[in-house]
């Protein structure tokens, strides 16, 4: 029978067949944590489950925070409605 090595996360106990993906997990955790601390901290009574929820959307997103950070604040539509595509469709239509 194969061994198969496995990485557990402490934080939440997910599972990653390479360390690598749990190290990336792990940062995530950890950057989301960071920010749910920062929003309890700067906004008085906020709720716990819902700065938690909304550290971790910053963490998932961070690219897209930092691009918009950097002066391309519609990039956040991509967080705010990622069903609507940015993308144009071409026209099929044949001229005749």
């Amino acid at each position: 029978m194969p061994v198969i090595a496995m990485w557990k996360c402490d934080r939440d106990g997910s599972m990653f067949e390479n360390k690598k993906e749990a190290d990336a997990y792990d940062k995530l955790l950890e950057l989301g944590e960071q920010f749910t601390a920062l929003l309890e901290h700067q906004i008085e009574g906020i709720d716990e489950a819902k700065a938690e929820s909304f550290g971790l959307l910053l963490a998932k997103n961070k690219d897209l925070i930092m691009q918009a950070c950097k002066g391309r604040p519609e990039v956040l539509q991509e967080i705010i409605n990622p069903s609507e595509s940015t993308v144009t469709p071409i026209s099929t239509a044949t001229g005749s």
